[in-house]
């Protein structure tokens, strides 16, 4: 019995002379060629009768060249809309990009062809992650939960669970702090306060020197002048810079719901977690501010992320979460800005929508971020002469 190769190289001699002869005579070279390797008839008469063999007797494969719609003149001009809209993923930039193009071309920051600007357009959502996969950096920090029990007034103040929460209505805010104290938590350092509602989306930050109570509800007055729309509901965690009777009087001059979670369940407050992140830490990052210089540089720089976020920064929310066996099947909506969402709810009146509008209308996002960089720069330069290790931070928010 022959082997697989000497099957081949039988056949390569074979074809040949299979090819010149006359059909009497390919009828006899069939027969023998099927007696020797134990061909099926019809395969042998294939095999031998392939014009463009390979020299082991297999067809060549055919490898079709696709030629790239997408190519480096698009790539760049998709870059700057990304950088613009602070690194978020296809997802989220896809239904932004009809918007934010006509802003960066009204700034000067793009200029497109009409052939361009279309396939910008009608790129689609997978398209636009492929294609920036390898600009894409990405940076596993952690950093410290400082967060300690308000063991007063957790009895007068009512427990939120997430079926209690009105997220239908502008106004209810889910709020949390973040601790910029590098590796040591102890002493005097920044605290970060996020505020983040849970219908729109809309965030606002403020910076502290320590948790104190005063200085905490100084900083909630400064967030709230600057919202465009009312305080209805504030919901927190179990932290004594929130759960004190400052907080309580606060809430109830102002007629505002003040709720709290349940202890150890974080994911309650998931809305405003998951902004600590993606806002505060994103942005500041994970080192230690422990003086007035720091602090006035922090808040100058949340003012901006504040405004860049809001404005220029889409974000999907989870409209339903069904489980089909062991697999959770997720439905989110169409990634919209926070301003986008306020601008479709009934939250406003006419002149204070025409306010807004002409407030957005004259923003830049990518100004925005330039001043971020230039804040971050600054910040990053009050620790140059510091050896403490602790206190380095890596910045994602970079224009070249």
């Amino acid at each position: 019995m022959l082997t697989m190769r000497e099957k081949a190289s039988l056949t390569t001699t074979i074809r040949m002379r299979y090819h010149r002869a006359s059909k009497t005579e390919k009828t006899i070279i069939l027969d023998e060629f099927v007696e020797s390797c134990g061909y099926n008839r019809s395969y042998a008469r294939r095999v031998l009768g392939q014009i463009h063999p390979t020299c082991d007797g297999r067809k060549k494969k055919r490898t079709q060249v696709r030629t790239h719609q997408y190519d480096y003149a698009v790539f760049l001009p998709l870059r700057t809309c990304w950088l613009a809209a602070g690194w978020i993923c296809g997802k989220r930039l896809h239904p932004f990009l009809p918007e934010l193009i006509p802003i960066l071309e009204k700034n000067k920051e793009l200029k497109l062809t009409a052939p361009i600007r279309r396939k910008l357009l009608t790129m689609s959502r997978s398209t636009i992650d492929r294609m920036l996969a390898a600009t894409k950096k990405r940076y596993a920090l952690k950093g410290r939960s400082t967060t300690k029990p308000g063991t007063l007034l957790k009895n007068q103040i009512q427990i939120r669970t997430f079926a209690d929460w009105e997220d239908k209505k502008p106004g209810f805010f889910e709020i949390d702090g973040v601790a910029f104290c590098g590796e040591n938590p102890q002493g005097h350092y920044v605290y970060g306060l996020n505020f983040t509602d849970v219908c729109l989306q809309w965030i606002g930050l403020e910076a502290v020197m320590g948790k104190g109570q005063f200085g905490i509800h100084e900083a909630v007055q400064r967030i709230q002048t600057r919202l465009p729309f009312p305080i209805l509901g504030i919901d927190s965690d179990n932290g004594s810079e929130f759960i004190n009777d400052i907080m309580l009087r606060f809430c109830e001059n102002n007629h505002i719901t003040f709720t709290r979670i349940r202890a150890g369940r974080k994911n309650e407050n998931c809305y405003v977690e998951q902004k600590n992140y993606t806002v505060l830490r994103n942005f500041v990052g994970y080192g230690r501010y422990e003086t007035e210089e720091q602090l006035k540089i922090i808040q100058e720089l949340l003012k901006c992320v504040e405004v860049y976020v809001n404005f220029f920064q889409p974000s999907q929310k989870l409209l339903k979460k069904v489980r089909v066996g062991s697999k959770v099947m997720k439905t989110y909506d169409q990634a919209r800005t926070p301003y986008q969402r306020l601008r479709e709810s009934d939250m406003l009146k006419p002149n204070q929508q025409q306010t807004l509008r002409h407030v957005y209308e004259g923003l830049n996002p990518m100004d925005l971020q330039r001043n971020i960089h230039a804040l971050q720069t600054k910040l990053m330069h009050t620790h140059r002469y510091k050896n403490d290790e602790a206190t380095n931070m890596e910045f994602r928010y970079i224009i070249t």
